[in-house]
């Protein structure tokens, strides 16, 4: 009797190997799974990039808005008699710790 049930044992350990460790065992088919998921959010990630480029070369083929904010922005290119300021920003300030200032006092009028 002791032989029948090592028997069953060895039987059912060979019956299981490939089912949990073969050519399309079930850790085969979870890793595949586990790249499928990762290769469908990849995918995603690339229709939301290509759906804007799509969109910007519609802008680009149908009006001149898109053209000349690139140009302004990118290459800095102005309008002919157009004047450009630029205000640099203070080096060391965070935009988030400035305080607004307080309104100016009234001017005095000047004593007659």
């Amino acid at each position: 009797m002791r032989w029948l049930t090592l028997a069953l044992i060895a039987l059912l350990v060979l019956l299981q190997y490939p089912l949990w460790l073969g050519k399309g065992g079930w850790l085969k088919v979870w890793d595949y799974d586990r790249q499928l998921t990762q290769q469908k959010d990849a995918n995603r990630k690339l229709e939301v990039r290509n759906g804007g480029l799509d969109a910007e070369v519609r802008d680009l083929k149908q009006g001149y808005e898109a053209i000349e904010e690139r140009a302004r922005f990118e290459l800095g290119m102005i309008k002919q008699d157009e004047v450009f300021v630029q205000i640099p920003e203070k080096a060391g300030t965070d935009a988030s710790k400035v305080v607004p200032a307080s309104p100016a006092p009234p001017a005095r009028k000047p004593a007659r």
